[in-house]
């Protein structure tokens, strides 16, 4: 970990995949332009052959259709408790009348009196049918469903019934007799990419290719230039559910220690962490940055006597970095809180967070877990109930006695790491441990050095399946001192003056850490880029979506 940075940087990637990025993005606007070209055609075919139904001749006509905008338009406040979700549909409500809302996944024709359409709805799904039956349904409402498009969401009213065989396209083990269809909105007919096939795993790819079948491959820049039809599939939706539960039990565990939450400005008037990789920006006139991390303002707040303090926040880092692991805007989870005898209360608070946060996510998120591993496939974390603490020294050590020539007072790089994660699973049986009294050359200019050696400090990392997620340490909290680390760091005193002034009106001794949300999501669930982790990723080559 480089000294001007709690969260490491890998080695950036060759000028020729740099070549092959760029190739790939203008690849990606012609087919988005060809994508368009067909939209426009299929959306006036699908316009032609709805307008060919004889809907005015039809009794049953106002049992189905397209939704007026009018009707839209918070015209009318109704009870929305006689919907029902898609997840609750089971046995139990056969032959209730309900009412629901989702997405249409599939649609079968089965003639021209029947039809099968799947709709979804938060992950669920739930097969529906539509017959021709006298009285209740007609064959042009037959005809309007099956000229659906998939993605569109519509509302759907019928009868619950429980088939005698089960159900292999639904996650629910019921069917929907269907008596009325809504369509609220339409999806365009023709997609830029397939849901099924963005959900498609690579296994499945492979089998088909063995098979002399070819699928489609929905590549990362495709998924992520139309994130919010990626976003659908039943991996994605377990991820970014399993994210809100890391930030979920990150604040409630916190809140429970005696944590207080704060909001720390994003507008800084010089750099949090040192180094090039900042943000600069112009501030009314006056040079400003966007914050590497809340670090400044989280211990200003431990000298404002909150004690123990945490941020869930936004954090921003400028370097051209090309890795699997790196963004330049990712969520920061950050703790600060006051030492009383050693740094290592600091990483007590962090065994039994995180400890806590995995045994949670392994008992409540077992749905999304299955849904990621399908796609996905990752073998479950492996970590103890004592989280696991060796030094550097010792780290170091068992590099050494595996062959691997290294630096005892430099960083380690990704290999290192991941070697070391190797070396300490095998003997320990975890993946999931802490290194601590790091160099103090390699850590940020803040930071205590040890007490019985300065050329070492009271620092750690975390590291989950081999890479680093966290880093941490005891400041120095002496004004003179720090300033002196800053100078020595190549950072303007003058920038940084009130953070400095801070800890002139007395400061207890204190510590903290920074963990990137993502990352911790990424490695949890074994999965081998970051970007699958971010909502909106923000790379040094992507700003949009």
């Amino acid at each position: 970990m480089s000294a001007s940075s709690e969260t490491p940087i890998d080695e950036p990637l060759s000028a020729g995949d740099e070549a092959s990025k760029a190739v790939s993005k203008k690849a990606a606007k012609k087919e988005a332009a060809k994508l368009e070209k067909l939209r426009r055609r299929q959306e006036a075919a699908a316009e032609a052959a709805i307008s060919s139904l004889n809907v005015e001749d039809d009794p049953l006509s106002a049992n189905y259709g397209d939704v007026p905008l009018s009707d839209l338009q918070s015209k009318e406040a109704k009870d929305v408790a006689n919907w029902t979700q898609v997840g609750s549909l089971t046995g139990e409500l056969k032959e209730k009348y309900v009412i629901l809302r989702g997405r249409i996944q599939t649609i079968r024709a089965v003639a021209k009196k029947m039809a099968f359409l799947v709709v979804r709805e938060k992950g669920f799904t739930v097969q529906c049918v539509v017959s021709e039956q006298p009285e209740l349904v007609s064959r042009q409402m037959v005809k309007y469903v099956v000229g659906l498009s998939r993605e569109s969401i519509v509302d759907v009213e019928g009868v619950v019934s429980v088939p005698n065989v089960a159900i292999k396209g639904a996650t629910q083990q019921v069917e929907i007799q269907v008596r009325k269809v809504y369509c609220i909105s339409k999806a365009m007919p023709s997609l830029p990419i397939n849901i099924e096939d963005a959900a498609r795993s690579e296994a499945e790819i492979e089998k088909a290719l063995q098979a002399g079948e070819q699928l489609v491959r929905v590549n990362q820049d495709t998924r992520l230039n139309y994130r919010v039809l990626d976003m659908r599939t039943p991996a994605n939706q377990g991820i970014f559910r399993i994210q809100c539960q890391v930030g979920t039990i990150f604040r409630q565990f916190l809140l429970s220690e005696g944590f207080v939450e704060i909001h720390t400005p994003k507008l800084i008037g010089g750099s949090s962490e040192g180094g090039a990789s900042v943000f600069r920006l112009d501030y009314k006139g006056q040079p400003a940055c966007l914050a590497q991390s809340p670090q400044l303002h989280k211990q200003m707040s431990i000298c404002g006597d909150f004690g123990r303090v945490f941020e869930i926040g936004p954090v921003f880092r400028a370097e051209d970095s090309f890795t699997h692991r790196h963004l330049c805007e990712f969520t920061g989870l950050d703790v600060e809180m006051e030492i009383k005898t050693h740094y290592s209360e600091v990483m007590d608070i962090v065994d039994r967070l995180f400890v806590s946060m995995f045994d949670s996510m392994n008992q409540n998120c077992k749905k999304e877990l299955e849904a990621i591993d399908k796609q996905y496939p990752f073998e479950p974390l492996k970590y103890l109930r004592n989280t696991l603490r060796l030094t550097f020294e010792e780290g170091i050590q068992m590099l050494k006695d595996a062959g691997v020539e290294i630096d005892p007072l430099g960083d380690l790089n990704t290999e290192a790491e991941r070697k070391l994660g190797r070396l300490v699973l095998e003997k320990y049986g975890t993946e999931f441990y802490i290194l601590h009294r790091y160099p103090l050359s390699v850590r940020p200019f803040y930071t205590m050095p040890c007490h019985d050696n300065p050329t070492y400090s009271n620092s750690f990392d975390v590291f989950i399946r081999g890479e680093e997620i966290i880093s941490g340490a005891q400041r120095v909290h002496v004004p003179e001192f720090l300033a002196e680390r800053a100078q020595a760091c190549g950072i303007d005193v003058k920038t940084i003056e009130t953070y400095i002034d801070s800890f002139r009106y007395g400061a207890p001794p204190h510590g903290g850490f920074g963990v990137g949300l993502e990352r911790v999501v990424m490695l949890f669930c074994g999965l081998n880029n970051i970007r699958k982790t971010s909502l909106f990723p923000r790379d040094p080559q992507r700003i949009a979506p």
